[in-house]
């Protein structure tokens, strides 16, 4: 299956995500902001970016932007509970980002993963 790396500054939402992605048979690797998953990732590392875009310092948006740069063929799902700021994330929709509302259930998050990995 796929490598996953996951961030978000919520313990609680981390948790509930990672193991949702990990029941579908995944690898992945948390971050607890957007700086930390910035640093973790590599060319080629990892299949998808699963973010949340409200996380202080570096947010979920800007570090797809840094992230794509390094790996354009990286997928994305960007996750947040205001939906005003997808607004923002309109033009990674190009890059087939997938835009997931907070709250959301655990079969929306796996799905929405699926769909951005193309399964």
């Amino acid at each position: 299956m796929a490598r996953i790396l996951l961030a978000d500054d919520d313990k609680g939402s981390l948790d509930l995500v990672r193991r949702a992605l990990e029941t579908d048979g995944h690898s992945v690797v948390t971050a607890d902001d957007g700086s930390e998953a910035l640093a973790a990732l590599a060319p080629g590392g990892f299949d998808l970016l699963v973010a949340d875009v409200q996380m202080p310092g570096l947010n979920g948006i800007d570090l797809a932007h840094k992230a794509l740069a390094g790996a354009p063929g990286l997928k994305l799902v960007l996750m947040s509970g205001y939906a005003d700021v997808f607004d923002q994330a309109r033009g990674l929709e190009a890059n087939g980002a997938r835009l997931v509302t907070k709250p959301f259930t655990i079969e929306q998050i796996r799905a929405a993963a699926r769909a951005a990995l193309g399964r």
